[in-house]
């Protein structure tokens, strides 16, 4: 099931050591003047970087404008949790069990990701600076929706193997 919140009360709660790394990276990426923080900031509209962590985690981050929902898909993954990021900005995610939409997309084991078709009924977060949300292998997710208007959203998303 996902959890979402805050970085420093789900730092508290989850006390899982596969999330430590994760959690030491978005810390970092907080710090204004941080090696991630500058890195993240400086990302120019749509970049897309792939950051090594260790041997079992990596952050992808990346700056876009977010988007009407029909313009989003919903996703979900195998082999990696999502811990999704929002350094700056705002957006909405839905989420769904993956047991209750159509594929659209089988499995690609090689970007690990299964994409879906909408559905009318789901549940739906707001993101915004600060905030964590964390999309296990049965949580389908379609990030990147607009809350009002399109906005730059500055975000890293930390892939730790389940």
């Amino acid at each position: 099931m996902a959890i979402f919140g805050n970085l420093e009360i789900l730092k508290d709660q989850i006390k899982d050591a596969k999330f430590d790394t994760a959690f030491e990276y978005l810390g970092k990426a907080m710090q204004q003047d941080s090696e991630e923080n500058l890195r993240l900031t400086s990302l120019p509209l749509n970049a897309f970087n792939k950051i090594e962590l260790n041997a079992f985690s990596f952050a992808l981050e990346q700056v876009y404008n977010t988007k009407i929902r029909s313009e989003c898909f919903f996703e979900s993954h195998k082999k990696y949790i999502d811990v999704q990021f929002i350094l700056d900005g705002e957006e909405i995610i839905a989420i769904k069990n993956v047991n209750d939409l159509k594929e659209t997309f089988s499995y690609d084991e090689s970007i690990d990701l299964i994409k879906y078709s909408d559905s009318d009924s789901t549940s739906c977060l707001i993101l915004r600076k600060g905030d964590v949300a964390i999309f296990y292998p049965e949580d389908a997710h379609m990030p990147g929706m607009k809350v009002v208007d399109s906005v730059k959203v500055v975000k890293t998303v930390v892939k730790v193997r389940v």
